[in-house]
């Protein structure tokens, strides 16, 4: 009798022994192949304990059969991209089952003709500023623009067949470049206005580097940009932090977020336009700052129904925000960057108030902690049987795109679901009251998707 409990306590932890290898080795596979859920609580401790240096080093030694692999697979699908050019090839289509609620969702992924992400490199490179792509809905079309300024549009009905037909739009783009000798950094932001198009465009002059506003009449054939709003602001490094986003205000102005571009005190400094909200008008190109102390704003909506702005933004290592500003509030809002945080710096070093409302700065409605890397947001209201809202926020680290259930008065989260897409980053997003959908850009490939949400 006492040989088989020998035994069986013997066979139990050899079971024992080798799922906790498995386990190890799958996550330790995930970490060098970069292919890791990076909300993970798990696999984000062991990345922790291994420097880079050694997961580099096993990925090309112990793991370099399977990361050959994956590589080849990934290089296969961007030359399939590239060999359709503009015809706009759906390449998968999937269910995808959210994390939390577990809801199914539909998704359809096409080629869009644009230079994708060099995965090799940094995500904050330079070489990887001209591939952020971003999408607006016009009518029944959908136009995007590439960094590098390219424009294409296809019929929104395209999306139920096995091709988008993308066309190219004519744009004066490179014009602008080379008379005014920029180095174009980037587009930062796209919206249509109902008649115009507007773009945030960063580069790179001899007085520094900069972003300015261009605007054209909205034409399928060509569209001739001009100088719509010079920011005059200018900065001595390329850095990610720009902000750039566009949406409508009142009938007569539009928004934009301008981002700390690393020189975080300006954030509370009203005699700049770093780390603000800004409204300018249409007409008379002035502008007034609607709220400070921001770091990187990376989503923008007005609710005009309620007058207030809902911005999302990047914390530094954790602290990604959502916030309200209730503009009934006659004041200049303060969100606290970068005295208050709910992230730390990336050396470890955390000189961040955590509390907002205590320091007299505006509290977010949510921060996401690990960073998310949160991207775009859209607002859908009195969409359930309780009329309750919903903020989806996409996100780039996290590749996901968040769910957020709130109450009426926008002050708190009820609920919040996460639709997860595996090894993708997402640039952009436009809901669609046509055909229930909300568009992504996808940039890793870089595609088009397509979420059927209701």
């Amino acid at each position: 009798m006492n040989k088989l409990i020998k035994m069986f306590k013997k066979k139990s932890l050899l079971v024992i022994l080798s799922i906790v290898i498995l386990i190890v080795f799958v996550s330790l596979w995930n970490i060098v192949s970069g292919g890791y859920d990076k909300q993970n609580k798990i696999i984000l401790v062991l990345k922790k304990i291994i420097p880079t240096s050694i997961s580099q080093k096993i990925r090309d030694t112990i793991f370099i059969i399977p990361e050959l692999k994956k590589r080849n697979s990934y290089l296969e699908l961007v030359l399939r991209k590239n060999q359709q050019k503009y015809k706009g090839e759906i390449y998968s289509e999937t269910t995808v089952i959210s994390k939390i609620n577990k809801q199914n969702y539909n998704l359809k992924e096409f080629f869009l003709p644009f230079p994708r992400l060099d995965l090799r490199l940094r995500w904050d490179s330079n070489e990887n500023s001209l591939r952020r792509n971003y999408l607006e809905i016009i009518g029944d079309k959908i136009l995007a623009i590439s960094g590098e300024g390219e424009t294409i549009y296809f019929n929104k009905s395209n999306i139920n067949n096995k091709i988008l037909n993308q066309k190219i739009i004519k744009n004066n783009l490179s014009n602008i470049i080379e008379s005014n000798k920029f180095t174009p950094m980037g587009i930062r932001g796209l919206f249509y206005d109902g008649k115009q198009i507007f773009i945030s465009f960063f580069y790179q002059s001899q007085k520094g580097y900069s972003m300015d506003i261009y605007a054209a009449d909205m034409n399928f054939e060509k569209l001739n940009f001009n100088l719509f709003f010079k920011s005059d602001e200018y900065w001595d490094n390329y850095t990610v932090r720009t902000g750039g986003r566009i949406t409508q205000f009142t009938d007569s102005k539009i928004l934009l977020t301008f981002g700390d571009c690393t020189k975080m005190r300006k954030a509370q400094d009203l005699n700049s336009l770093k780390g603000k909200i800004i409204s300018i008008d249409k007409l008379t190109k002035k502008f007034e700052v609607l709220s400070l102390g921001h770091r990187n704003q990376q989503g923008l909506v007005y609710d005009a129904e309620n007058n207030i702005i809902i911005n999302s933004e990047h914390g530094p290592n954790g602290g990604d925000e959502i916030n309200i500003n209730r503009l009934n509030e006659k004041m200049v809002k303060n969100f606290g960057w970068p005295i208050s945080s709910y992230g730390k710096n990336y050396d470890g070093t955390d000189p961040y108030k955590k509390s907002h409302k205590e320091f007299g700065y505006i509290e977010p409605l949510k921060n996401f902690s690990p960073s998310i890397g949160i991207s775009e947001i859209q607002l859908k209201k009195n969409i359930d049987s309780n009329n309750n809202n919903y903020i989806f926020a996409s996100s780039l680290r996290a590749g996901s795109i968040y769910k957020l259930k709130t109450n009426q008065s926008m002050t708190e989260v009820l609920d919040m679901d996460r639709i997860y897409f595996p090894e993708h980053r997402i640039r952009d997003m436009k809901y669609d009251e046509d055909t229930k959908s909300l568009f992504l850009i996808f940039e890793t490939i870089p595609s088009i998707g397509v979420l059927k949400i209701s």
